[in-house]
């Protein structure tokens, strides 16, 4: 049953001025959704930082976050996903590249319930998975027709393993495929991310649940017809995607029982209540 998503009354505020680092470049224009809904919100941008592993889940500035070089198509795919998230949440955003992109999920994640951040998610994939994989893999598969071409098994898993790891790197960072145990079995379905692109810029735990962990477990099911278990680790910043795994239900879920950084950005709650 589908989610009615409210938008706020329309204003104008502008985002966060950009950061000092040089983003990558881009010729692809954001485009506006008419009307837009703008949503306000300060981030100071030029503060990034890292986690203190003499403590759980302290953080301490440093002078910049990991430094990527996107090439010409991963920032392409960046804006590609950033304009779909745009055109669904109805904001605009003036920002290119990642920085963009992250700053478009923070004012959705400010702007919305965690029922509607999901549901923006699940639409924003819906327009730009296809069209990604269109472009990235120059392979077209019809939604219908996946579950039958390709059921869940040992190729399947391992496929979308390798799949996440060469074609995603973009959106999460640099990862391997590492091999655990299936049906008894040794499987290589894992995905190892040794730190989230994603969290790293966002620095929020409830943005990489709602935005990230949550909508995509139930995307992947939904439209591949195989179960992944995202399983972030908030000391590191490492995230593992194990596919073939039933994520556990939402209050068993560990990732929604931590709370969130001291320096979090976003909604500057340091409990688990960030998260909802």
């Amino acid at each position: 049953m589908g989610t009615t998503i409210l938008s706020p009354q329309p204003s104008i505020l502008p985002f966060p001025a950009r950061t000092c680092r040089k983003p990558p470049r881009s010729s692809v224009i954001m485009s506006v959704l008419t009307p837009p809904t703008f949503i306000n919100f300060n981030e100071d941008d030029n503060q990034s930082l890292k986690i203190d592993h003499t403590r759980s889940y302290n953080i301490t500035p440093t002078t910049s976050d990991t430094l990527y070089q996107d090439n010409w198509l991963e920032t392409i795919a960046i804006d590609y996903i950033s304009k779909a998230f745009q055109e669904t949440g109805g904001l605009r955003n003036e920002k290119s590249g990642y920085n963009g992109f992250v700053a478009v999920s923070t004012a959705v994640f400010r702007g919305f319930n965690p029922t509607q951040q999901r549901e923006i998610v699940h639409k924003t994939l819906e327009k730009a998975i296809p069209g990604f994989i269109l472009i990235m893999a120059m392979v077209c598969i019809v939604d219908t027709q996946i579950r039958t071409m390709m059921p869940q098994s040992k190729f399947t898993r391992e496929f979308f393993a390798i799949f996440t790891t060469v074609f995603f790197r973009w959106l999460v960072g640099p990862g391997e495929v590492r091999e655990s145990e299936f049906e008894g079995r040794k499987e290589r379905n894992v995905v190892h991310i040794h730190k989230c692109r994603f969290l790293e810029q966002g620095n929020c735990v409830g943005m990489c649940t709602n935005l990230c962990k949550m909508p995509t477990q139930e995307f992947i099911k939904k439209k591949f017809g195989i179960p992944v278990n995202m399983v972030p680790n908030f000391d590191d910043m490492s995230c593992e995607m194990i596919f073939g795994q039933d994520p556990p239900e939402q209050e068993d879920d560990l990732a929604f029982k931590q709370p969130c950084y001291k320096l979090c950005k976003v909604k500057k709650r340091h409990n688990a209540s960030c998260i909802k």
